[in-house]
């Protein structure tokens, strides 16, 4: 049997430092000068992504599947985030190195090879932000983890916030596949003036790990 190459449909201008396959993914573990300070944004796309829905979605609640109670929130952990859309919907973003085996459920749908998958973090991020959505991802009224959905470089988003304050503020999301270029171009470009930088896996687990 021949094993399926995956491929990103992100791409940055910058050379990859190290460079690791994983279940057919060729995953940029680190960038060449990435720097220090930020802010850094890392392709995600490899891990492990579902969409769940069900009439009585709090039925499929349990320890392997938080599902939180109120639209926009989310159950996040060093292993994944459950972001709670609205009455019937779901999503469940995989953060682990291992293979994931999506439940043989008719409630569940992989959206991992449908979807883009960026993180976005580090200092001046909601700068970056403001110039590519009107929503407000900073507002007070928003306590981390928070899902937001609306238009981001006006393509519609699922937009995790994951932390606002201190030195480490930083969002995850999501769109379709097709966007990808554009998506990476259009951030890429706000960011210029905050000196925004690829950065590999490594660099987002640290961030992920020291916030939680």
């Amino acid at each position: 049997m021949v094993d399926i190459i995956r491929r990103s449909p992100v791409t940055f201008d910058k050379r990859p430092a190290r460079v690791e396959n994983r279940h057919n993914w060729n995953v940029v573990t680190e960038f060449a000068d990435e720097g220090e300070e930020g802010p850094w944004i890392t392709d995600l796309c490899h891990k492990t992504r579902w969409d769940v829905q069900d009439g009585n979605l709090m039925s499929l609640n349990s320890s392997d599947l938080p599902i939180p109670e109120n639209y926009g929130d989310c159950s996040l952990s060093g292993e994944m985030a459950v972001n709670r859309m609205n009455r019937t919907q779901a999503s469940v973003w995989h953060f682990s190195d291992d293979a994931v085996q999506m439940p043989n459920q008719s409630a569940y749908t992989e959206t991992t090879d449908a979807t883009v998958f960026l993180a976005l973090y580090g200092k001046n991020v909601f700068s970056i932000t403001e110039k590519l959505t009107n929503l407000d991802l900073n507002g007070p009224d928003k306590n981390p983890p928070t899902l937001v959905q609306g238009p981001f470089s006006h393509v519609p988003c699922q937009i995790l916030v994951v932390n606002k304050d201190g030195e480490m503020p930083g969002i995850l999301f999501t769109c379709s596949r097709g966007y990808a270029r554009d998506m990476v171009h259009a951030v890429m470009d706000a960011g210029r003036e905050f000196s925004l930088k690829p950065a590999g896996e490594d660099r987002c687990k640290q961030w992920i790990n020291q916030i939680l």
